[in-house]
């Protein structure tokens, strides 16, 4: 049965397609020469970091539809089977463009700088002597060789693994002769391994893992001859399924689901270029994978263990440079938070300014005698959090202290599973939000006991609770003890922990009950002031933009004349710039050296100028399937600064921003005149002086 559309096919750009548009413009990164030689690599890597995830996630689900014979269900109205046609074709091209800037580009260009990965036929007989005695200590004691017979079947490859296929001659000393052997290198083995620089002529010289294990394989096969070693390596669907109608505890359901992620289907096959063709037939055969899904490579089949090289490497000239996050003035004045936020809103720009101030509320909240309870939501924050030693600190000294910790945060579910256990064993209130609806609100409330009564302070932010991720994040955070904020604040999180009606609130737009409609309204609200000839004007910035009726109701604001300015990062389903349906519509987006996360919702209001700060994108999960809450800047100076910070600054970035053409292309903006960064702007306004 065919899907019932309400709007045209052509006005939406396919989801999975404008993912890996996205992936092309990191690579540009890369390839940029103005960006520091130690930083391309490290991008090319974040490449593969997000390739993974796109098949682990994305790629995984068009699968799934295939083989469930789904119809046409996306509103660009491509079957499932062509997009899968598409995607294939695209991550090849994508693949393909990524080693060649690796090989053809930065390997030679880091080698010219004294950084080089020694192949085995360069390998001096000194450095073949260290190499073979770490292979003999370190390596071979944690191998387990399995030789492929009737009882010795194929074994369950780990998601993500790096994985050898020997291909062998000879019989064995029980008169075996398989012909074939599988080697899985533990996770707890380096990939990258630096040489004693007593051995190199080059300062930084690496090896890969698998070039020692390559030329070691034999030993681990004695007597037999040794035709082929392979590295392969072989991406699983890591979707995990929990029926929410029949699930009686949440986090029970998702102990035993865990360990299955490691091994769902496969959706990808990794082999080095030199894999023969017989082993990657069988390859792919024991996978039940096609030729679509084998991705030959010119090198080590995961760069995300390049990542590490940076760090190794003691060059300083070929990274960024470091920077000091600031403070906004009235922090450095008063070491009392509570005090500082009383006198004043306070706005944090991350990770220009610093995180700094959130860790001190949360800390001088555990320590504080007047504070009787601390609320908090918890979607990503790391598995050594501070915060959440302060919250355990807190818990311990007595206070109420409330944690909705979201146990279904992708990728992230056992760091959770441990925070919510560690929480518990002191007495914390840990609940799960609500079974069907993630809890994605960033959202810290603490409960002041003051002048006979109690004060609500706040922090609502755009970002994750996460120390390590706001130092190259670009997100907003708003301390405040505004009482109508902290009502709104508090009624939501009596609907996480508790159970009865929505109740009203008074400023935050919250889903899935208001947040849509509230957004749809002033999208409307521009749209009929343009056409009563007045000054309409709507700036947004987001990670994504996908839900059908916000597109919809963007185009009609177009044509009524409504100026429409979007920012948005990664994945944007909107054609811009269609005669007579988008052509006041102009889509951006900035790739640079922190990721662009914050979402920002300025809508011009007749000059009254309504802006709001959310950690909500413009898609469907998060308006109808995610507990999300849009809060306003309601300072009037706190709102040109995010006004200037957040958006403007990135409308003029001439060096990092590309321009979104109607059919899903990008061209970067770059001029030869002049090159303006936001980030580097932000930087210098908002990074503590030196």
């Amino acid at each position: 049965m065919k899907t019932l559309r309400r709007y045209p096919p052509d006005h939406f750009i396919n989801r999975e397609l404008s993912l890996l548009a996205f992936n092309r413009r990191v690579i540009a990164q890369a390839a940029d020469p103005a960006t520091p030689l130690l930083e391309r690599l490290r991008f090319l890597c974040i490449v593969s970091s997000n390739l993974d995830e796109y098949f682990e996630v994305r790629v995984a689900g068009v699968k799934e539809q295939v083989k469930l014979g789904g119809d046409i269900t996306a509103p660009d109205g491509i079957s499932p089977i062509e997009v899968y046609r598409r995607v294939c074709s695209e991550a090849h091209d994508l693949v393909a463009e990524q080693y060649a800037r690796l090989n053809n580009e930065i390997l030679p260009a880091l080698a010219a700088e004294g950084i080089v990965f020694i192949r085995r036929s360069q390998w001096t007989a000194a450095q073949s002597t260290w190499i073979r005695e770490y292979f003999l200590s370190d390596v071979m004691p944690v191998l387990t060789p399995i030789g492929l017979d009737p009882s010795h079947p194929f074994p369950r490859v780990l998601n993500k693994s790096l994985n050898f296929a020997v291909e062998l001659e000879g019989i064995d000393a029980f008169g075996r002769n398989s012909g074939a052997a599988i080697v899985q290198a533990p996770r707890a083995l380096p990939r990258v391994i630096k040489l004693p620089s007593e051995l190199c002529e080059a300062p930084n010289s690496f090896v890969f893992l698998s070039s020692i294990l390559h030329q070691h394989v034999k030993e681990l096969f004695a007597g037999m001859e040794i035709l082929g070693c392979y590295q392969f390596r072989v991406t699983r669907n890591s979707d995990l399924f929990v029926d929410e109608e029949e699930v009686k505890n949440l986090r029970t359901a998702l102990q035993g689901e865990l360990p299955q992620r490691h091994f769902g289907d496969a959706v990808r096959l990794e082999v080095a270029d030199n894999c023969s063709d017989i082993m990657a037939d069988f390859l792919l055969h024991q996978f039940d994978l096609q030729k679509t899904d084998l991705y030959r490579v010119p090198g080590i089949v995961n760069l995300v263990r390049l990542m590490s090289v940076p760090d190794q490497v003691d060059r300083p000239d070929l990274k960024f440079a470091p920077f000091r996050p600031g403070l906004p003035k009235v922090l450095t004045k008063r070491a009392d938070i509570f005090e500082t936020i009383r006198k004043q809103d306070i706005l944090l720009h991350h990770p220009f300014q610093s995180f700094e101030p959130v860790i001190r509320l949360l800390q001088q909240a555990a320590d504080d005698p007047h504070v009787v309870a601390i609320r908090m939501t918890v979607y990503r924050t790391g598995t050594e959090s501070v915060l959440m030693e302060h919250l355990l600190r807190a818990a311990q000294k007595g206070k109420e202290v409330t944690v909705v910790v979201e146990l279904m945060a992708r990728f992230d579910e056992e760091a959770n599973m441990s925070i919510a256990a560690r929480l518990e064993e002191v007495g914390a209130h840990v609940v799960y939000g609500v079974v069907g609806y993630k809890t994605h609100a960033k959202m810290l409330l603490v409960l002041r006991r003051e002048d006979g009564g109690y004060r609500r302070y706040v922090h609502l932010g755009t970002g994750n609770y996460h120390p390590r991720t706001t130092g190259f994040y670009t997100d907003f955070g708003l301390m405040t003890c505004n009482p109508a904020i902290g009502d709104d604040v508090q009624e939501v999180f009596k609907q996480l922990t508790g159970l009865g009606r929505a109740g009203t609130l008074t400023h935050l737009w919250q889903a899935p009950f208001t947040l849509h409609g509230s957004m749809m309204e002033a999208i409307a609200a521009e749209t009929t002031a343009a056409q009563a000839g007045r000054k309409a004007h709507i700036i947004a910035k987001m990670n994504s933009l996908l839900e059908p009726e916000i597109i919809e109701a963007l185009y009609t604001a177009s044509q009524a004349g409504v100026k429409v300015d979007l920012i948005v990062r990664g994945v944007c389903a909107l054609r811009p710039g269609v005669p007579g349906l988008s052509e006041n519509i102009r889509v951006r987006s900035v790739i640079g050296r922190f990721l662009e996360h914050h979402r920002i919702f300025y809508f011009h209001a007749d000059g009254g100028e309504t802006l709001y700060l959310s950690s909500a994108d413009w898609m469907e999960r998060n308006f109808f399937r995610r507990i999300e809450v849009g809060f306003p800047v309601l300072n009037p100076t706190l709102k040109r600064r995010v006004l200037k910070e957040g958006l403007r600054s990135y409308l003029a970035d001439t060096a990092q921003s590309w321009l979104m053409d109607s059919d899903g292309r990008y061209k970067l903006t770059t001029t030869r005149k002049q090159r303006v960064s936001a980030q580097d702007l932000l930087l210098s306004e908002l990074r503590q002086a030196d």
